[in-house]
C-alpha cells in the first residue's frame, strides 16, 4: 500500500534559517521541495522510454525551480526576474504540466502507482525528508505547493512597492481584486486536497504524513486564504463611500468566522517553534483583529438603533479590548523567528486604529477596573451571517493522452 521513510535531510547539508523576512501581509509557510527521483528502474518494463523521459524532465524541472524560489520566499523583498517573468509563476506553471502526467500512475488502478518512492523535503524548520511510495501522495505535495505559491504571490501583490511578474503595471485596488481571486483558487486547491485526495491515501499512511500536510493544518490555510479575502473586501468596503455601515459589519463578522474556525484546527497540533509556531500566531492574531472591527462595526450599529446605550457601550468596550490584545499578538506573531514586520497599515486595520482610540473614550462606560475577561464577557453577541466567500471549484486535470496507450497494455488492480 506504500511505504513511509522520514529522516533529517543530511544529503542536503544544513540551510541557514532566516533571521528576517521583512514586510507580509500574508503568512506563507516554508515551501515543501522534491528531492530527485530516478524513474526510469521502476518504471522502465512498464512505461516507453519516451514517457520516462517526459516525467523525469516534468519533475526535474520543478526540483530546480523549486529550489531556487525556496530562498527567495524568505527574502525581505522580491522582484520580477531578469527574464522579464515570475519565478512563481513559472513554477506554478511547472506544476500545472506536470499534474496531467503524473495522474497516469493513479487514473484506473494504475499497477505502478506504487512503484516510485516520492521524497519531498520541508524548508520548515529542520530540513527533513519524507518518503512515501504512493502515487497520491506526490498528488497531494504538487497541490500543496500550488497552493503556497499563491500565497506568495498574494503577498507580494499586498506589499507596497512591489514589482511581480504580470502585475507591474496595476493599480492598488487591481492589485487588491486580484489578490481576492488568487485567494479563492488557493482556497479551492486545498480544499480539494482534503476532499478528493487524502481520502485516496491508506489511514495509515495519512497519519504518516508531514504536518504541514495534515488534515487540520490544510483546512486552516484554505479557511486563511478565505479569511484575507474578506479582510480585502472588508478594506474596500471601508474605502468606498457607498459602502453602508451593515454591509462592513457583515464583512467584518463573517472575518472574524473564518479566522475562528482556522484557529480551531490548528491551535492543538504540535507545531513547534519556528514557522510552525509563527503560523498559530497569525491566525491567532488575525482572529482577534477581526474580533476587534466587528465589535466596533457592530457598537455603531447598535448606537444608530434603539438599543440600550450599555449594550452599545459594551461592544465598543470589546472592540477597545480586542485592539489593544491585537496589538500584543501582532507584537508577538511578527518577534516570532523568523522575524517579520508591518507594512505601512491599510484597509481595516488602518481603519481600526484610528477610528477606536479617537471614538471609543468618549462612549464607553468607565469600566477601568474591569479585568479583560470581564469586558468579554459582558459583550453582546455578535450576529451570526451566513460565509460568502467559497473556495474556488477545482477538478484535477485530465490524464495525459500520452498514457492512453499505455492504459491498454497492462491490467489495472
Amino acid at each position: 500500500m506504500g511505504c513511509l521513510l522520514s529522516t533529517p535531510d543530511a544529503a542536503g547539508g544544513a540551510r541557514r534559517r532566516p533571521k528576517n523576512i521583512g514586510e507580509i501581509v500574508v503568512f506563507v509557510p516554508g515551501l515543501r521541495i522534491p528531492r530527485p527521483l530516478d524513474f526510469a528502474q521502476p518504471l522502465g518494463d512498464g512505461l516507453s522510454k519516451s514517457l520516462v523521459e517526459r516525467l523525469s524532465a516534468l519533475r526535474t524541472r520543478i526540483e530546480v525551480m523549486a529550489g531556487q524560489e525556496a530562498p527567495m520566499t524568505t527574502k525581505p523583498r522580491r522582484t520580477a526576474t531578469q527574464h522579464g517573468g515570475s519565478t512563481l509563476t513559472d513554477l506554478q506553471q511547472a506544476l500545472e504540466d506536470y499534474l496531467p502526467v503524473l495522474l497516469g500512475l493513479v487514473e484506473n488502478g494504475n499497477r505502478l502507482k506504487h512503484n516510485l518512492r516520492f521524497c519531498w523535503i520541508n524548508q520548515e524548520e529542520v530540513m527533513e525528508e519524507t518518503t512515501m511510495s504512493d502515487s497520491w501522495y506526490e498528488v497531494l505535495s504538487v497541490l500543496h505547493l500550488m497552493a503556497i505559491l499563491l500565497f506568495s504571490q498574494a503577498n507580494l501583490l499586498l506589499l507596497p512597492s512591489k514589482s511581480t511578474g504580470g502585475y507591474q503595471n496595476t493599480s492598488l485596488e487591481d492589485c487588491k481584486r486580484a489578490s481576492i481571486d488568487i485567494f479563492l483558487k488557493a482556497a479551492g486547491y486545498l480544499d480539494f486536497a482534503v476532499q478528493k485526495v487524502l481520502p485516496q491515501l491508506p489511514l495509515e499512511l495519512r497519519n504518516d504524513l508531514p504536518l504541514d500536510l495534515t488534515e487540520g493544518v490544510l483546512k486552516s490555510l484554505c479557511l486563511q486564504a478565505l479569511g484575507q479575502g474578506v479582510e480585502i473586501q472588508l478594506g474596500m468596503a471601508i474605502d468606498s463611500i457607498k459602502a453602508t455601515l451593515a454591509v462592513k459589519r457583515r464583512l467584518a463578522c463573517e472575518m472574524v468566522k473564518y479566522w475562528h474556525q482556522a484557529h480551531e484546527y490548528i491551535k492543538d497540533l504540535p507545531l513547534a517553534n519556528g514557522w510552525g509556531e509563527k503560523h498559530k500566531l497569525f491566525v491567532q492574531w488575525k482572529h482577534i483583529e477581526a474580533k476587534a472591527t466587528a465589535y466596533y462595526l457592530h457598537g455603531l450599529i447598535l448606537e444608530e438603533g434603539n438599543m440600550s446605550s450599555d449594550t452599545a457601550a459594551a461592544a465598543l468596550q470589546a472592540a477597545e479590548e480586542y485592539l489593544r490584545e491585537s496589538k500584543k499578538a501582532c507584537e508577538a506573531f511578527h518577534t516570532a523567528l523568523p522575524s517579520s514586520r508591518n507594512p505601512p497599515l491599510w484597509g481595516a486595520s488602518k481603519y481600526l486604529v484610528e477610528k477606536i482610540p479617537k471614538d471609543i473614550p468618549s462612549k464607553t462606560i468607565n469600566w477601568d477596573s474591569q479585568k479583560h475577561e470581564l469586558i468579554v464577557q459582558g459583550a453582546p453577541s455578535l450576529p451570526d451571517f451566513a460565509l460568502s466567500l467559497k473556495p474556488d471549484e477545482y477538478q484535477l486535470p485530465s490524464m495525459d493522452p500520452s498514457w492512453n496507450q499505455v492504459q491498454n497494455s497492462f491490467p489495472t488492480n
